[in-house]
């Protein structure tokens, strides 16, 4: 099937999976209202099948469009690396439902909303990963952001979970205020908002250069190093994660991080190639700030939850390198990594949450000694988050930095390589202080309620997942690089006339920095 975007109904096909993961919030929110005081449960089980449901039938709508449509360039893109986004993003919500189930049980609170606001999050999270319009990647990252904010605040009964809700509105409504003014200045600039017109205009003209544009794809890169939580721009994220409810964070830590990630790819090392001379060295600046910074505040952390949430802002930089190599392999890599990511971050923060217990009230690092030994399967779980995040075989997160160390020195970028061994190096100590208070130290007994059957399993695909990538990663990196390839093939085909005997790429050359 061909998609006509001069067809608006074929606008809906395209937003098939965003609709059914919409149309899955509405229900949640009316069998809500309905059922209050009949369900058994806070929130009742129907809530978390209805959320299910939505998720898988977006999956198999993604796939779908990946495998069995093709459409002219428009406002939506249905390629691979879109279908790759919206795999990750599905798979990381879907395990943060059934997370949300035992947190609901645990805190006694009725969390119909946070299903819904859960899956409005990450429609807004596909939305941004299938835009091909800087006004559709706007209205993807303020839905998103939006639900996101009021996650954080979830707990209202926590003053620390509202402060979190109310530090991360106002940094996101600083963020989004730039990533506004940039798609004002780059439509100043172009003449338009299609990202396949701009990269035309812009291969054009990159060699007259332009106020507007430089302004434009400075200020919409400020907007998406908020988004991400990059060195100097991660002010707000310990406080938010800390503060937010725990189950809450580790959809945060991935949810946002991989959406803004896989737009960040798209419209920076591809639609915006042509004009890497204004990006690149920008790039370049962040990624060895974010990997640098982070890992060394990350080392007096006594705080684990604290502690990650540093961790997630390093990890924001190794990614970044991908986005400085500007190379097909580049965006495989880090489509590779964020998968890997996904799985060890999310697991990591579901087993801080089953320590803590009601109320996240243990988190320090004393909470976790002698945990490996009195409760071996949470124990187990983490030592292999812990060693993923750290980068050691045979997990994803290893196999994960050593793609990006490829595709930085493939792109000459031997200085972030550098950098990122000898920061994942640094970031062993951090990692390996809860190693050894899990193994080597004695603590007081702690009642740590006995997780739930949908907690156990998302904590055991994590676990399988993030080992399976380590050990057989190669299905996962040639899907990864058919995805990375075909977007920069497939966005190329329409470039407006003035752009003709220009570059239509260029992104293979975009990575060098200073």
């Amino acid at each position: 099937m061909t998609l006509d975007y001069a067809s608006q109904s074929h606008y809906l096909i395209a937003l098939l999976p965003e609709g059914i993961v919409t149309l899955g919030a509405f229900a949640v929110l009316l069998v809500d209202v309905f059922s209050r005081g009949r369900d058994s449960g806070p929130g009742g089980p129907w809530l978390e099948r209805i959320s299910v449901l939505s998720l898988l039938g977006a999956v198999a709508a993604s796939l779908w469009l990946g495998f069995a449509v093709e459409a002219e360039p428009g406002l939506v893109a249905v390629d691979g690396f879109r279908l790759s986004g919206n795999l990750i993003l599905l798979g990381g919500s879907l395990l943060a439902v059934l997370y949300a189930v035992d947190y609901g049980h645990r805190e006694g609170l009725h969390i119909g909303e946070f299903y819904a606001l859960l899956l409005l999050a990450t429609a807004g999270m596909m939305v941004l990963v299938g835009a091909q319009d800087l006004v559709l990647v706007f209205l993807g990252l303020e839905l998103m952001s939006i639900a996101v904010y009021v996650l954080t605040g979830f707990n209202r009964r926590d003053p620390r979970s509202a402060e979190a809700g109310l530090k991360y509105f106002l940094v996101g409504a600083f963020a989004s205020a730039f990533v506004l003014y940039g798609i004002a200045l780059l439509y100043g600039a172009t003449g338009s908002t299609n990202l396949s017109e701009v990269m035309g205009v812009v291969t054009a003209r990159t060699a007259e250069g332009s106020v507007l544009l430089a302004g434009g794809v400075l200020l919409l890169l400020i907007g998406f190093a908020y988004k991400i939580a990059a060195v100097p721009f991660h002010m707000w994220t310990p406080d938010a994660y800390e503060g937010a409810p725990t189950s809450v964070t580790g959809y945060m830590a991935v949810g946002v991080k991989a959406a803004a990630f896989v737009a960040l790819l798209r419209v920076f090392s591809v639609q915006l190639a042509p004009a890497a001379d204004f990006w690149s060295g920008v790039v370049w600046w962040l990624a060895m700030l974010t990997m640098i910074v982070p890992n060394l505040v990350a080392l007096v952390q006594n705080n684990v939850k604290r502690m990650l949430a540093y961790s997630s802002v390093a990890h924001a930089g190794y990614l970044l390198v991908g986005v400085a190599a500007g190379t097909a392999f580049g965006r495989a890599a880090s489509l590779f990594y964020l998968a890997a990511y996904t799985l060890m971050t999310l697991g990591a923060f579901a087993v801080v949450y089953a320590v803590a217990g009601k109320g996240d009230r243990r988190m320090t690092l004393a909470d976790f000694r002698g945990l490996g030994w009195r409760r071996p399967a949470l124990g187990f779980a983490l030592l292999v988050f812990l060693l993923s995040l750290a980068g050691f075989p045979p997990t994803g997160g290893f196999v994960g930095k050593l793609f990006l160390l490829r595709a930085a020195i493939d792109a000459d970028q031997v200085s972030l390589a550098v950098t990122l061994v000898l920061t994942s190096l640094i970031s062993y100590y951090y990692y390996f202080r809860v190693v050894w208070k899990m193994y080597f130290e004695e603590g007081a007994e702690q009642a740590i309620a006995s997780p739930g059957r949908a907690f156990r399993f998302s904590t055991a695909v994590c676990t399988g997942g993030v080992l399976l990538l380590g050990l057989l990663p190669g299905p996962a990196l040639r899907a990864f690089e058919r995805a990375g390839s075909e977007v920069a093939t497939s966005e190329a085909i329409e470039v407006p006339a003035a752009a003709t005997g220009a570059p239509t790429v260029g992104a293979e050359a975009a990575g060098s920095g200073p």
